[in-house]
C-alpha cells in the first residue's frame, strides 16, 4: 500500500501540485479542466505516494452550502482520483478514511459531486444522495442547478438533514457542485 501523506495546499511546493494536477489529468482521462483544479485547492489534501510517485489524491476544501434558513460550514471533497494502473487496490477507500477524520474534525456538513463510477465508495463511507432541489447563489442571485440532481452526495456530521429539502452552494466558476 502505498504512503499516505496529509497536507495542505500551502505546504505544498511547485513540483507536488504540478505533479498531483498531471496525475488527475490522467486518472480522468483528459476530463479535467482548470476550474476543476482551482477547485481542489486551498484546503488538506491526502496524497497517496508510492516509489515517490502521486499515485492517488483527494482533497476537502470549505464552502459554504444554504439548508433551512442557514449558512452551513461545508468540507466539500474535491478532485479524488486514483491512477489507473493502482485502482482496485484500496486506495479509494484510503484516501476517503483519510478525508473522513477531518470532516468531522471541522465541519456540520460534508458534499460532493460523485461520478456514476464513484458511488459505490461513497456510500460505503455513509454518504447520501442528496434528493431534494438544487441551486447556486450566483451573482445575479439563486439559481437552479437541476443537471446537478443525483449527483450531489452529503455527509451528515453535525447538522441533522432532510434530503429532500432545498441545498443551495456558494459561487464559483466552472461546475458549482
Amino acid at each position: 500500500m502505498p504512503d499516505l501523506r496529509l497536507v495542505h495546499t500551502s505546504a505544498l511546493d511547485a513540483e507536488d501540485l504540478e505533479a498531483v494536477r498531471r496525475m488527475r489529468i490522467e486518472a480522468f482521462a483528459g476530463e479535467f479542466g482548470d476550474d476543476d483544479w482551482e477547485h481542489s485547492r486551498g484546503g488538506m489534501h491526502v496524497l497517496a505516494q508510492e516509489d515517490g510517485a502521486i499515485v492517488a489524491h483527494a482533497a476537502v476544501v470549505q464552502r459554504r452550502l444554504l439548508y433551512g434558513g442557514r449558512a452551513l460550514r461545508a468540507g466539500y471533497v474535491e478532485g479524488v482520483a486514483v491512477r489507473a494502473d493502482q485502482r482496485r487496490r484500496g486506495l479509494g477507500v484510503a484516501l476517503m478514511t483519510a478525508l473522513d477524520a477531518i470532516l468531522r474534525g471541522a465541519y456540520d456538513i460534508g458534499a460532493l459531486g460523485a461520478t456514476d463510477a464513484a458511488i459505490p465508495l461513497y456510500e460505503a463511507h455513509g454518504w447520501r444522495r442528496w434528493r431534494g432541489p438544487l441551486s447556486a447563489l450566483t451573482p445575479d442571485g439563486i439559481v437552479p442547478t437541476p443537471d446537478s440532481a443525483g449527483a450531489v452526495f452529503v455527509l451528515e456530521l453535525g447538522v441533522p438533514l432532510d434530503l429532500d429539502a432545498a441545498l443551495t452552494c456558494d459561487w464559483r466558476d466552472g461546475d458549482v457542485w
